[in-house]
């Protein structure tokens, strides 16, 4: 039973029906919590905040249901590793922290600020419904086979923009003292231009600094692509590492006939897959095919599906 409830709750297979109509009732779980966070803030609909209070609490008890199952059944997800072991590297991975982040404001809507800032948090477990789709995983891959890449560009990034807000502090502090106060109003500017925002609330106005600025617009123009170029690139590369495999896939996958020329003629499955670099997956005689048995003997007029591990060398009459 446990294992059941294990396979139920991770993402469903097409043939199951149990643990696609878990995954679908969860999406909706989610988007009915967001939709009623949202609703909240509406002074028009406060009537009817008593409806929004229990609908939020059903979805948090649900979200609360599930989270403890996962806990329950996390040996399943880390195999290798004992229970207490499995539940803490559950509790401490991006599924366990954003199903943290789902329950932990309930308890904290009242009290300080920061506590009350906590319900936006919620916002994130709509990653949740991300992760039940192949994208969220190919786009996950691809951030972490780039992670080099992209920590390099965005120490360059940042690097830059300390160094501008420093030139610029230096050059416009005398002139416009309340606008560049310290190194943190130069900061402020120098991210807004380097990432293209340009929210104009702070600007050079000597010569000096127009000069800067002028240069450091165009550096950020080509600073901020190079992040976007390394995922593009990622992407591209996934997209045809798949294409590969499912091409190299059907390009090993052989029918063959067997006639009277044939080498394997006579011999059993074991023998043929002992001396070529085959797989024999499937034996067809007339009407019926059956999975190859390694003790079968290949006759005349066989019809033999074939996995090829290599191009070998076999004489046959045809081929698809």
């Amino acid at each position: 039973m446990k294992r059941r409830i294990f396979d139920i709750i991770q993402i469903g297979q097409k043939g199951d029906f149990a643990s696609r109509a878990f995954d679908l009732g969860i999406v909706i779980v989610i988007l009915v919590n967001i939709a009623t966070m949202i609703l909240q803030t509406f002074d028009e609909l406060a009537n009817y905040q008593n409806v929004f209070v229990v609908v939020e609490t059903v979805t948090i008890v649900l979200f609360i249901a599930e989270y403890i199952l996962r806990l329950w059944t996390a040996e399943y997800l880390y195999p290798t590793s004992h229970r207490a072991k499995a539940v803490l590297r559950f509790m401490i991975s991006f599924d366990g922290i954003i199903e943290l982040f789902t329950i932990l404001p309930f308890f904290f809507m009242s009290g300080f600020v920061a506590f009350r800032l906590l319900r936006v948090v919620r916002i994130f477990h709509l990653f949740r419904i991300n992760s039940y789709t192949d994208s969220f995983h190919v786009i996950k891959s691809v951030l972490y086979e780039k992670r080099n890449q992209l920590v390099s560009s965005i120490f360059i990034i940042v690097v830059l923009m300390f160094a501008s807000s420093l030139f610029m502090y230096s050059a416009e502090h005398s002139a416009q003292p309340q606008a560049f106060k310290n190194a943190f109003s130069g900061l402020w500017w120098s991210m807004s231009t380097l990432l293209t925002v340009g929210y104009g609330d702070i600007y050079p106005i000597t010569a000096i600094g127009r000069i800067m600025a002028i240069f450091i617009a165009f550096l950020g123009v080509g600073v901020v692509a190079i992040p976007t170029g390394i995922i593009s690139a990622g992407f591209v590369e996934q997209y045809r590492k798949e294409q590969d495999s499912t091409n190299n896939d059907l390009q090993r996958i052989h029918t063959i006939i067997i006639d009277i020329d044939s080498q394997w003629l006579g011999h059993t499955v074991a023998e043929i897959e002992q001396q070529y670099p085959v797989n024999i997956l499937l034996r067809q005689k007339g009407k019926y095919a059956i999975k190859a048995d390694s003790n079968d003997v290949v006759s005349l007029e066989d019809v033999l599906t074939v996995y090829q591990y290599e191009e070998p060398h076999i004489q046959k009459k045809s081929q698809s």
